[in-house]
């Protein structure tokens, strides 16, 4: 019953990567937004610039897994 639960949320394909690193990429910006609203300056910029960096590294990651596992 687990394993049937957890195949749900196994990324299978490039698009459903995409989908993934797709609303990681919204969340981030998001985030970023509320820096820029509580730290204004050049602290708040550091801090948005950071968010969407940590995406490009797990979109990264994600991508790298869902090739080796096609192959």
């Amino acid at each position: 019953m687990f394993a049937r639960i957890a195949r749900l949320f196994t990324i299978k394909t490039k698009f459903e990567a995409f989908m993934v690193i797709y609303g990681l990429g919204l969340g981030a910006t998001e985030r970023g937004v509320h820096y820029l609203r509580d730290y204004p300056g050049v602290g708040g910029w550091l801090l948005f610039a950071v968010c969407p960096i940590a995406v490009f590294m797990a979109g990264g990651r994600i991508l790298e897994s869902v090739e080796r596992n096609s192959e």
